[in-house]
């Protein structure tokens, strides 16, 4: 089939493809709602190294890169855990499960962490379905990592500094309904393309006048 045939072919079978994308949107969408629904609340730590605040800003950032990816796998590990349930906040601990291996599982699921390239920052998310709870974890982080964060990189020298405060998602955030539903109708596209493509037209499956 030329070029222009797989085009016009596109042009007459356009309900069928748009039957296949709105069906699988609608599905994707579906899909989302048989997990939880969690708030996100994220803050914004800044990383400083003391002895290097001197030196040649290319290295001092490369440098606290380093520390702010270190830390922020940090975060994910059972010490750190230990010490945001034991921080004075108001977390409701109920919801971990007694079960290690259920527990840390948990806990990387609720916690999200990236190194803002080129700035010196740690961005933290906590999601919860809960968001009030949320914002207790956040804060909770955030008191481990500014008060006893320098203890996991071997050096006083370092200063962990919250620079914004954990703001709360209006909305829930996971799963993320409009983005899965979105997905859905481009994986509907081409399959709706591939469907009329291959001739399942004169198939009479999803036939429309």
């Amino acid at each position: 089939m030329q070029e222009s045939q797989y085009m016009q072919a596109l042009a007459d079978g356009w309900k069928r493809i748009l039957l296949f994308a709105v069906v699988t949107a609608v599905f994707g969408a579906g899909l989302s709602f048989l997990f939880p629904l969690r708030y996100s609340s994220t803050m914004r730590l800044l990383i400083i190294q003391k002895q290097l605040s001197a030196s040649d800003p290319y290295t001092a950032i490369k440098a606290t890169e380093s520390i702010s990816d270190n830390l922020s796998q940090i975060v994910y590990t059972t010490s750190f855990f230990d010490k945001v349930m034991a921080a004075k906040f108001n977390i409701d601990q109920s919801i971990f499960p007694t079960d290690e291996i259920k527990k840390r599982k948990l806990w990387r699921e609720m916690i999200g962490t990236s190194v803002i390239r080129g700035s010196g920052m740690l961005s933290v998310a906590v999601y919860h379905k809960d968001p009030e709870q949320a914002t207790q974890i956040a804060r909770a982080i955030a008191f481990v990592l500014t008060t006893e964060g320098w203890q996991y990189v071997g050096g006083g020298d370092l200063q962990v500094k919250l620079v914004d405060e954990p703001l709360q998602s209006r909305w829930p955030v996971k799963p993320n309904v409009p983005q899965n539903a979105f997905a859905g109708f481009v994986l509907g596209i081409i399959a709706g393309s591939g469907y009329v493509l291959t001739g399942g037209r004169k198939q009479g499956i999803l036939s429309i006048n």
